[in-house]
């Protein structure tokens, strides 16, 4: 393969990268604040430590995803920006919601940081229900009908119940005591809607398109997914098993919870990247038709090295600065 082959599919690949970890890094502290409503107000506040020093960085790398699709994308760019104009507002100003409620809660007074928190929660429900709206409006290859718009509605509800999984995993790491012991209860209250959503989601999918369903029942692709539906049981059961045994979150295994959780996102990501390829809007554009002249992508790719490096070891770094079990705030001034 010469450059104009393998360039666009390698920034493609790391595209798809940057938005699969947007998705598991901003994914736990999205589903932390889709559970903060069923806390206590002291446990709110550790709630909100233990994603306060990382929920800025991951949304770096949504930034990266975005710019990498505008430029090195540009044509995909305008078709799926266009056609997802109005959920992309609402997810935006979910997350804006989110950031001011985030920053206003730490100087407000008691009265007011219910509302704080309470705004919170919205702007990370709003959110997720637009990014499981993207997702399903996107596989769909932005087809209009009723079925499509039924699709998209039901990943829209999935995401939030698999960000809530995610978030009980993550607080399952974070936290001690009482507050570890209701991230056990609220991961047990979603992991069976997420299953039933996800396994609902997984049977429409190759339903609502034809690309799709020549992909997985097809041969060899047959063959090639055959692992993945083992591997998400796997993953499914140890979650389960996790979640139903408090003495091996005690005993220092609830990440298992979160891992598991992670490998569904990562499972469910490399099963998308197969039905889709080669295409960049499914049905419409492939991936050398959407991309920007070689001489571009040349300098798209340098630029790519010298920052990707520097947001994989920042990432890096931050987690391993503030590892460990998160702890009270307290408020000043």
């Amino acid at each position: 393969m010469d450059l104009s082959t393998w360039l666009p599919l390698g920034l493609m690949a790391v595209m798809g990268l940057a938005l699969l970890a947007y998705v598991v890094l901003d994914g736990y502290d999205l589903g932390v604040g889709l559970l903060m409503p069923f806390a206590a107000e002291t446990d709110q506040d550790v709630m909100v430590a233990s994603i306060g020093p990382f929920w800025d960085a991951n949304e770096t790398w949504l930034v990266l995803g975005v710019g990498l699709l505008l430029v090195a994308f540009p044509h995909a760019h305008g078709v799926v920006l266009s056609a997802l104009y109005l959920p992309v507002t609402v997810m935006l100003v979910g997350l804006i919601l989110r950031g001011v409620a985030f920053e206003f809660r730490a100087k407000a007074q008691a009265a007011h940081r219910r509302l704080w928190n309470a705004l919170f929660s919205v702007g990370s429900l709003v959110a997720a229900l637009a990014q499981g709206w993207m997702l399903g409006a996107y596989v769909t290859g932005f087809a209009p009908g009723i079925w499509a718009q039924c699709f998209s509605l039901g990943v829209a509800l999935t995401l939030p119940a698999a960000y809530a999984l995610l978030g009980a995993g993550w607080l399952l790491m974070k936290t001690e005591g009482a507050l570890q012991r209701q991230a056990l209860a609220w991961g047990r209250a979603a992991f069976w809607p997420m299953v039933l959503a996800l396994l609902g989601i997984s049977l429409a999918t190759p339903v609502v398109s034809p690309t799709v369903m020549d992909k997985w029942f097809s041969m060899p692709g047959l063959l090639l997914l055959l692992p993945v539906p083992g591997a998400c049981a796997v993953a499914l059961a140890a979650i389960h098993h996790v979640l139903h045994r408090p003495r091996t979150v005690v005993a220092g295994y609830g990440g298992l919870v979160f891992l598991g959780t992670v490998l569904l996102f990562v499972l469910a990501f490399l099963g998308l990247a197969y039905s889709l390829y080669p295409y960049v809007v499914i049905d419409r554009l492939t991936v050398w038709q959407a991309a920007s002249a070689t001489e571009s992508l040349r300098v798209i790719a340098i630029g790519l090295g010298l920052t990707l490096p520097v947001i994989v070891g920042y990432t890096v770094f931050l987690y391993r600065v503030f590892g460990g079990k998160a702890q009270a705030l307290s408020y000043g001034g």
